[in-house]
């Protein structure tokens, strides 16, 4: 039986385009700035609160929408027929 304690999670794809980066820069092969250097320990955070800012908007404008009293569900044929009309006024147009 082995009793091992590794965790075996390595050191994943940010930490080694990090690496990568830091060691180039170092050596002179790319003259970036340190900003673009550390950018993959920054880029998943960035990422993140994009996410995080795409929900809140997603909520304010659905709160928005309740309190215009615009129901999505019962307006759903209506915006299908506008969109049928859209797409055949281009379609009959464009020919």
């Amino acid at each position: 039986m082995s009793n091992s304690n590794s965790s075996g999670g390595g050191i994943g794809i940010v930490g080694l385009l990090t690496l990568i980066f830091v060691v180039l820069k170092l050596t002179g092969e790319i003259t970036w700035s340190w900003w673009w250097v550390v950018s993959p320990l920054w880029l998943p955070f960035c990422i993140v609160i994009g996410i995080i800012i795409g929900i809140v908007i997603m909520f304010i404008v659905g709160g928005l929408a309740v309190g215009a009293g615009i129901n999505v569900f019962e307006n759903k044929q209506k915006i299908k027929d506008a969109l049928k009309r859209l797409f055949l006024k281009e379609k009959n147009g464009n020919s």
